[in-house]
């Protein structure tokens, strides 16, 4: 931090979304591009960080080496209150090395052709839903209904967690993620979750199945792993793997509804390359990391021409990036027929998200046969009645009320 920067003078961080513009970054975020790809920023802490709005200077501090993603070290830019005494990292809080050793023990089961292998379990979860919300009573909510089932199944399947219990991984997912409770309250949440976790993973211990955590078992066993580190990795990808995709169903169906031309191309086209080309879009053109991905200087280097010192925290924002018009021509329309594949919705370099295989693949099967089986698919309210996540770290709608 230099000596003449006056915190009281730097724009507050998380900034608010305009009113009727849900889909759309902050404009605060616009101005603060309009002055570099690389300004500071205030947290709730007093601290100043920088925000990296510019899509290239993003990918170039996510793939330095010089920068940490280690929440427990100095100056690491916590978007909220962290528990006394900090918190129990999972490997995407990590640095290489360790980050690299953890992170390779699930690798396996995210690779693509593994999950290809999975499109006809998914197919037909999604079926059995929409064959259930078309039985059912109307309007509905989308989100209890079909987007937060989705995932969930598919996670509970992948890891071997018992869906019965989703009521309680759902509900303490939510404290973890919501960015108004105390710290206090959060760290009950994780500690609850991760109680959880390593109970199940006493259970592969003793019983083992064909599943993510048998398999983490059986590195315990090994000696690879010791059972916190297990239950940690659990926790970290059962939220992971159904908070967001479940926002992405949700919000992605309530964009394309908002966008009629756009919905009626995808729907009333036959072409999977189409259906792929979505999502991509979807995820380029919304963002669902409400706060972007955090990171911390552990050496003095430049970007952007402007020289970042040794402890100062970084902030990526990927609605930004992904909103760049060095990086996509007109950025702020959705065209679902544009390449949008190099967007940083998954970030980039060696925390990339693990589980991009999973997530895409799922809403490909969403996105490909939602809307052709329930082809009058619309919104049961005003937009400007949809409760939105604004207070969330993963963004995306409360509840969305459907019908058709």
């Amino acid at each position: 931090m230099t000596s003449t920067l006056n915190p009281a003078e730097v724009p507050e961080f998380p900034m608010e979304r305009a009113a009727g513009c849900p889909f759309d970054p902050p404009p605060s975020l616009y101005a603060q591009r309009e002055q570099g790809p690389l300004t500071r920023v205030r947290l709730w802490d007093g601290s100043t960080p920088w925000l990296v709005t510019g899509y290239a200077e993003q990918r170039a501090v996510l793939g330095d080496p010089r920068v940490s993603a280690d929440l427990s070290r100095p100056g690491y830019p916590a978007t909220v209150p962290l528990p006394p005494g900090g918190v129990k990292r999972s490997f995407i809080g990590m640095d290489d090395p360790e980050h690299a050793r953890l992170r390779r023990m699930v690798t396996a089961p995210f690779a693509i052709k593994r999950i290809e292998a999975m499109r006809p379990s998914v197919q037909k979860i999604v079926d059995e839903l929409i064959d259930d919300l078309l039985a059912g009573p109307k309007p509905v909510d989308l989100v209890e209904a079909f987007a937060l089932p989705v995932p969930s199944l598919v996670i509970c399947e992948l890891l071997g967690v018992p869906y019965a219990d989703h009521d309680f991984f759902q509900e303490t997912s939510k404290t973890i993620i919501n960015r108004t409770v105390t710290a206090e309250q959060r760290q009950a949440g994780h500690q609850a979750l991760h109680a959880y976790l390593d109970n199940l993973v006493s259970e592969k211990l003793a019983h083992p199945g064909d599943d993510l955590l048998s398999g983490l078992a059986e590195r315990i066993k090994a000696g690879e792993l010791t059972q916190q580190e297990a239950a940690r990795m659990g926790a970290l990808m059962l939220i992971a793997g159904h908070e967001t995709t479940a926002n992405m169903i949700a919000l992605g169906t309530l964009t394309l509804v908002e966008h009629p031309e756009q919905l009626a191309l995808l729907r009333d086209g036959d072409d999977p390359a189409l259906v792929a080309s979505t999502v991509e879009e979807l995820l380029r053109y919304l963002n669902i990391v409400h706060n972007g991905r955090l990171r911390v200087a552990t050496e003095d280097f430049e970007v952007a021409g402007q020289t970042v010192r040794a402890g100062e925290g970084l902030i990526m924002v990927n609605e930004m990036g992904n909103r760049d018009p060095e990086a996509f021509t007109d950025p702020d329309r959705l065209d679902i027929q544009r390449d949008a594949r190099r967007h940083v919705a998954f970030g980039f370099g060696v925390h990339q998200c693990l589980g991009q295989p999973l997530a895409r693949m799922e809403l490909q099967v969403v996105y490909g046969t939602l809307y052709r089986r329930v082809p009058t698919l619309k919104l049961a309210t005003d937009l400007d009645q949809v409760p939105f996540k604004f207070d969330g770290l993963v963004y995306g709608v409360h509840e969305l009320p459907v019908t058709w």
